[in-house]
């Protein structure tokens, strides 16, 4: 029977314009803003649709980092916000022409239910004036601002400081990927000291590649961060560790600590009193760390299950074995020990075959003599692991290990 004398719409008619304004707006809802906005030159149907402000509840205007092709001036910018953002915005990422008092003002006033903000300071010359500014989001769950090498923030955070006490999640990131060879001085452009009495709530911290960081200002944060369980202070080279055993006697509910290519020393990492932590994420990547230190860490620490490890020469099969025979390797979820070339294959072997069943995430690349023959051998004890993401080094992960955003997304980030 035909379509037609079945009562069905024929295929002529059955056209996505015949779909509930519902379920279009669920399809629209996975394109990205730039999209729904040509869709939005279609005719006045999808101009509405596309301007419906729950498509609009996590914007960005960073278009180097996949926001809207443009920023659009401050007026313009004010405009939307009250039109299409509303009170349905929840996330906005602003580059520097947008950071103003007068953008602020407006998402103080429209937006309450406004949680999460990025301020990108890092290609800033110079800073807007704040001299009025006098309303800003005071909802906020999380901070993230982008530094930059030549801006002294205080300025604009003594405008701010007030309306930022909900914070739980602040983000400093730094430009530890500018730093030259030639550049010697490095600025404090934001005093960490003052900003950490001006937010109690906080759960996560994330100073990534903050060139100035260094222990004292561990230690500030520390003193007034008791609920504190994330921490990450990747690519901070100027840490040493001096701050590690206060930080973990005052943040009893710290349970993840990223340190990746951090100048922490040994007996620093020694001197913590990791027994009586709660520290179950740990990443020391690339960290100058003896084995004898290792080997006693390890020893003491009680629920270790995501562990990175890579680029660590101490890493040797003394280390493996201690994980074995202190039993912290029945805790371990997952492990990455890339590059580590002090480990052997027999080791190694006799590490999957008693604990690879119960791994999520292994990442075992750049260990050159881990040929075939070896994982033919050891993927019958990987039951668990579902992806092999590159055949050539064999490097297998069911999450990314170590990166600052995936590790914080456990931790109700973004």
């Amino acid at each position: 029977m035909a379509p037609k004398d079945r009562g069905e719409p024929s295929p002529r008619q059955a056209t996505i314009d015949k779909l509930p304004d519902k379920t279009l707006l669920h399809i629209l809802g996975f394109l990205e803003h730039k999209e729904i906005c040509r869709l939005a030159q279609v005719n006045r149907k999808w101009r509405q649709l596309a301007y419906d402000n729950r498509l609009w509840s996590s914007v960005s205007l960073r278009p180097e980092y996949g926001g809207l092709v443009a920023a659009p001036p401050p007026d313009t910018a004010v405009h939307l916000i009250a039109s299409r953002f509303g009170a349905q915005l929840k996330c906005i990422e602003l580059p520097i022409e947008l950071i103003t008092a007068q953008v602020f003002h407006e998402l103080a006033n429209k937006c309450p239910n406004l949680v999460h903000l990025v301020l990108d300071f890092s290609n800033a010359m110079q800073l807007h004036d704040f001299n009025d500014l006098n309303a800003f989001p005071s909802k906020l769950r999380t901070l993230n601002i982008c530094l930059s090498d030549v801006i002294f923030m205080e300025g604009f955070m003594r405008k701010i400081y007030n309306f930022i006490n909900s914070v739980e999640c602040l983000q400093l990131i730094g430009t530890y990927e500018k730093v030259s060879e030639e550049e010697e001085e490095v600025h404090e452009t934001v005093q960490i000291t003052k900003l950490k009495s001006h937010v109690p709530n906080l759960r996560v911290i994330n100073f990534f590649g903050v060139k100035f960081l260094d222990d004292n200002h561990i230690e500030a944060i520390s003193s007034n961060c008791v609920h504190l369980e994330c921490l990450c202070i990747k690519f901070c080279t100027k840490y040493t560790g001096t701050s590690l055993k206060t930080l973990l006697q005052r943040c009893r509910k710290l349970s993840c600590l990223l340190m990746e290519q951090t100048g922490i020393k040994s007996e620093h990492f020694q001197d913590a009193e990791w027994e009586k932590s709660r520290v179950s994420e740990l990443d020391i990547t690339s960290c100058e760390i003896t084995s004898a230190a290792l080997i006693d860490v390890l020893g003491r620490i009680k629920n270790l299950k995501w562990f990175c490890a890579g680029h660590v020469d101490g890493f040797d099969n003394q280390v493996l074995d201690s994980i074995m025979q202190s039993g912290l390797a029945k805790s371990l979820v997952a492990i990455d020990l890339q590059s580590c070339d002090n480990l052997t294959e027999e080791y190694l072997f006799k590490f999957l075959e008693a604990h690879g069943n119960q791994l999520l995430g292994l990442n075992l690349a750049g260990i050159p003599w881990l040929v075939e023959t070896f994982w033919t051998q050891s993927v019958p004890f990987l039951r668990k692991i579902k992806s092999v993401r590159n055949k050539k080094e064999i490097f297998l992960s069911l999450y990314k290990m170590a990166t600052s955003l995936n590790c914080f997304t456990r931790h109700r980030f973004f």
